[in-house]
């Protein structure tokens, strides 16, 4: 049997650089789970999310606390269109705030990444269907770190309050 497999790029539209995640379940329960464990991991939590059912009606399922980003998430999802995907938009939020919640759903197989840099995603598509070959988040390396650079990230890191 020849199978072909034609490679694309989707770029993740993201116009205010909001934060996301994008990964990978395997179970329509996905959306309720995930709109769940945001929730209840930051009070307030404002998202939207969607997830490409990838059998029987094939629909993008989306939830969220919020309809500008439901809507965003949905309209990427459907572009993406590669099985079982999801992604998740935030805001005022850290994907570090709700990542381990995520990942501890049963569901979830696979996070891609989490960012807020321009995002493109390498896609396989074949007869059958589409998947996530991998992610292309932000932009190659200039070069490396110096003692300044790492005082700058260590400040930082400490001006955010995630280190003390």
């Amino acid at each position: 049997m020849d199978i072909k497999m034609d490679i694309k790029i989707v770029t993740i539209d993201n116009p205010n650089q909001l934060n996301l995640i994008l990964g990978q379940s395997h179970f329509i329960k996905t959306v309720e789970d995930m709109h769940e464990a945001m929730v209840s991991t930051v009070p307030g939590a404002q998202f939207g999310l969607a997830f490409c059912e990838a059998s029987d009606v094939c629909l993008v399922r989306h939830s969220g606390t919020d309809p500008e980003l439901v809507a965003l998430a949905t309209k990427n999802a459907f572009a993406l269109a590669a099985g079982h995907s999801f992604i998740v938009f935030m805001k005022q939020m850290y994907p570090i705030n709700v990542l381990n919640a995520i990942r501890n759903l049963p569901e979830v197989c696979r996070i891609f990444c989490a960012t807020a840099n321009p995002l493109q995603v390498v896609i396989g598509e074949t007869d059958q269907g589409r998947g996530i070959l991998g992610v292309i988040d932000g932009f190659a390396s200039k070069g490396i770190e110096t003692e300044a650079d790492i005082q700058k990230r260590k400040g930082l890191l400490r001006a955010i309050g995630y280190k003390q």
